[in-house]
């Protein structure tokens, strides 16, 4: 495993090379709630906590009839480890509102996996870019207050007649700033895989690679990318397993709508050493209110079968 990050970190490859280099993972074997390297070492430890983000219930949040504040106390309800705060329904970014986010989380005992917010970061101009950043900057800082370590970015469309080069150029000429900045306030910046330029994902590592930030990684969504198979989406999802700081869960793959084999996915992240946050983002026909308590019975279920938490 570190052999094959170290790669990563030194070069860039193209996708089928980098998922056959991968998938040299999976002959890891995973034993009980642990990862023991098949040449021997030391035992590295998973750590999976479940977690749900405030997306999951959109449809209510939407219409107003639950507010960021019942989301919480709702996530006790849940049994939940911590909240990710989709930021499309706070209020306001006004400090005396967030620390009161932040008082009533602490009172009901629910940590922070850590926020959401939108950004178009694959911008030709240059202008656009600086605002994003600027942008970026201003949601570090209302996550700092929050109280949350963690804040999920967009990578963003790649515009008609851009090649996917200069996409990954424009993405890291923002986010390497944004990294500066995010790094004197403790908080990592997760970049999705969320279509466009983070549709794949040797462009996501080829872009923290250029980044190189330690409070850079990925907001890995196990739903979102564009893969030619099933077995592609595995795939795609163990490559970023090593630098996942967070992750969103759903139940069908975005592209197709089948299931997701959730136990195959867990595996992926205990062999990996993933230790953080499967957070439920629900997106179900079902309403939020009854299918939203059936995914986090099976995220529970999970983390307790794989994690040494």
């Amino acid at each position: 495993m570190e052999t094959t990050l170290r790669t990563l970190r030194m070069k860039s490859i193209d996708r089928r090379e980098f998922l056959v280099a991968a998938g040299t993972a999976a002959a890891m074997p995973v034993f009980g709630n642990a990862l023991t390297p098949a040449a021997g070492g030391s035992t590295i430890y998973a750590r999976l906590f479940v977690g749900c983000c405030a997306y999951s219930y959109s449809k209510h949040l939407t219409a107003g009839t639950m507010a960021m504040e019942d989301f919480f106390r709702k996530a006790v309800e849940l049994g939940v480890h911590g909240v990710d705060v989709t930021t499309y329904w706070l209020k306001s970014t006004d400090p005396e509102y967030l620390t009161a986010l932040r008082h009533l989380a602490f009172k009901n005992g629910m940590p922070f996996s850590g926020a959401a917010i939108r950004t178009e970061m694959c911008q030709p101009d240059a202008t656009k870019r600086a605002e994003e950043v600027r942008k970026i900057r201003a949601w570090i800082d209302a996550t700092e207050v929050l109280g949350a370590s963690h804040l999920r970015v967009f990578g963003g469309e790649l515009p008609n007649g851009a090649t996917e080069t200069q996409g990954v150029d424009w993405v890291v000429e923002t986010m390497k700033p944004a990294c500066d900045y995010a790094a004197k306030h403790g908080i990592t910046l997760g970049i999705e895989d969320h279509g466009g330029i983070t549709a794949h994902a040797s462009t996501i590592l080829e872009i923290l690679r250029r980044v190189d930030s330690p409070y850079a990684g990925i907001n890995l969504d196990i739903s979102n990318f564009h893969a030619k198979s099933d077995e592609d989406q595995y795939s795609e999802i163990e490559a970023c397993v090593p630098l996942a700081t967070h992750a969103h869960v759903r139940e069908v793959f975005s592209e197709t709508e089948r299931p997701i084999d959730l136990d195959r996915v867990w595996k992926l992240f205990a062999r990996g050493g993933y230790k953080g946050y499967m957070s439920a983002e629900y997106e179900g026909k079902e309403d939020p209110m009854t299918g939203v308590p059936k995914l986090i019975a099976k995220i529970k279920a999970l983390c307790s079968k794989y994690s040494s938490a």
